[in-house]
């Protein structure tokens, strides 16, 4: 490549001692012209502070309508190689395993039909191929396809399910997060390829609380796993915790949001009331040789977070406190399903779930569903302290 490009706003983010994404759009750019005009395109934006994509229609292959995203850039003229620059979403595999074949074969392809940049991975989860033109989508489809690889959600549709690494690297993996993640990405196939939702859907599974997927701030659906039954406790190890300096005190108990422990200085023991635990992992990610988690296990899910688009930003909250998985996790796909339904059925275009939740309210989704009411479905305190019922709310 000829290097057309002088980039010194750029260069800048080059500097320090972390990676750059500047430095890997460079490396490509030596046998790639769209990677090259990416580079200049970007070196424009900084200095103008605009940006110049743009979705300018609708892109895709045949018999899907999700997994490839419309990308053109506004200056065709000035930047000829990235005058298309369509972003492709490839389904990943459970818990983001690869073999180095597997990478090597997916960056052939993409060297050969697109820029050669890849993101791994997006948010949503998916193996991101960045910047190839309209009429190489089909082969690059078709070259994927035919070794086993398969496009994620895009649009107003489920997107593809991700989850941690689950029980085949963390000891904490209360539930099989990579197993459930395969099983509801096969089932939902239909959705997926073919956005028919009011808007996009998204499930993420993580096996703990420690929540290594962000679960409970980006999905729709957040499962996650837990237990039912008390923590278990090697109260040697607590005392090794203490005598190896740990202040079990104010890092572990003070620390605790449902102030349900107590620890004894005198004989170094530990106790919690496991009634009162919420099991968010604070101790057990502190004390992991002293504490794990109980062994009826399970997951609890939550519903309704998403990023500020339509409205302010939303977190997840508690749905089904505790739910047994397991396969082929019909209880679990049979209540996901009435939700989509009641979803779809009431949203307005662009309304995620957890926003006509909000205007329609928990009551109306409960009913709809079939869950009942419980105090863990508090999202918080009321703010009206006048409520009205009928005789009938009273019958049982």
């Amino acid at each position: 490549m000829s290097g057309k490009y002088k980039t010194p706003m750029l260069d800048e983010l080059e500097k320090g001692p972390w990676p750059s994404f500047v430095t890997e759009i460079k490396k490509a750019a030596k046998k790639s012209d769209m990677a090259e005009d990416e580079l200049g395109q970007l070196e424009k934006s900084y200095n103008t502070k605009r940006g110049y994509w743009k979705h300018g229609g609708i892109v895709g292959v045949l018999g899907y309508g999700g997994g490839v995203i419309g990308r053109y850039s506004s200056l065709p003229e000035e930047f000829p190689g990235v005058a298309h620059f369509h972003t492709v979403r490839v389904n990943q595999p459970s818990g983001f395993f690869y073999t180095t074949k597997a990478l090597r074969e997916i960056c052939d392809i993409w060297d050969k039909y697109g820029s050669g940049l890849t993101n791994l991975h997006g948010s949503t989860g998916d193996l991101v191929l960045l910047g190839t033109k309209t009429e190489n989508l089909e082969a690059v489809f078709a070259e994927l396809s035919s070794r086993g690889w398969d496009l994620g959600g895009s649009g107003s549709a489920m997107r593809t399910p991700s989850c941690c690494v689950g029980m085949a690297r963390c000891e904490w993996a209360n539930i099989d997060t990579m197993d459930l993640c395969n099983e509801l990405t096969q089932y939902y196939q239909d959705q997926l390829h073919r956005p028919a939702f009011p808007y996009k859907f998204k499930i993420k599974i993580s096996g703990c609380a420690c929540d290594c997927v962000a679960a409970i701030a980006r999905a729709d659906l957040s499962i996650i796993g837990t237990w039912k039954d008390s923590i278990q406790i090697n109260q040697d190890e607590v005392r090794k915790y203490a005598e190896a300096g740990l202040d079990i005190q104010k890092e572990i108990v003070d620390m605790c949001p449902t102030q349900c422990m107590y620890y004894n200085p005198e004989d170094k023991t530990l106790k919690i009331a496991d009634a009162e635990c919420n099991r968010c992992m604070h101790c057990i990610a502190k004390m992991t040789k002293a504490l794990r988690p109980g062994k009826e296990k399970g997951a609890t899910l939550l519903v309704g977070s998403k990023a500020p688009i339509v409205v302010g930003s939303l977190l997840s909250w508690v749905i089904v406190p505790f739910m047994k998985l397991t396969p082929p996790y019909d209880d679990l796909k049979e209540l996901i399903d009435k939700m989509i339904e009641w979803w779809d059925d009431n949203a307005k275009p662009r309304e995620r779930i957890g926003e006509l939740i909000e205007a329609k309210g928990m009551r109306a989704f409960l009913e709809a569903i079939g869950v009942p009411p419980m105090p863990q479905q508090v999202k918080e305190p009321r703010k009206d302290p006048f409520f009205f019922w009928a005789e009938s709310d009273f019958k049982k």
